[in-house]
């Protein structure tokens, strides 16, 4: 009709900036070694939520990162550190956590041994790959 403006600039703006607003931040945090990652991750993630509370997040871990998520563990530098309250605190916000179970048959450990409610992945190195490609989410290696 004339005297209207064009459609195609504001059909545009909406497909590039639309979907924008609504996005959810994914993040995959990897913990390989929680001797030197475990205490360091654990309060970025807090941070990280403190700042951006919407934060999808997962923690994979695998090897000697999941140490901290078995029963009793605490920090091996601050024994004070009580990874049981660090990790129930973030479970609360909605953090969820992942173990591989090809380290549980390497390291003889039973899924018993975790006093927290973990999931159980066959690979964490294979989820880490799943989670960037195909679900979009940024990695973060403390």
């Amino acid at each position: 009709m004339p005297g209207l403006p064009p459609l195609w600039p504001t059909l545009l703006a909406l497909l590039v900036f639309g979907g924008t607003a609504s996005a959810q931040d994914k993040v995959v945090y990897h913990i390989d070694d929680a001797t030197t990652q475990a205490t360091k991750g654990l309060r970025n993630i807090r941070n990280h939520l403190d700042i951006a509370p919407d934060t999808r997040i997962v923690v994979v871990a695998h090897g000697n990162g999941i140490d901290f998520l078995l029963e009793g563990a605490k920090d091996a530098k601050d024994s004070r550190v009580d990874f049981g309250s660090l990790v129930g605190a973030l479970k609360a916000r909605g953090v969820s956590f992942e173990v591989c179970t090809i380290t549980l048959a390497t390291r003889n450990l039973k899924k018993e041994q975790f006093n927290f409610d973990v999931t159980f992945t066959p690979s964490g190195v294979a989820r880490i790959g799943q989670l960037q490609s195909r679900e979009h989410f940024a990695y973060i290696k403390p």
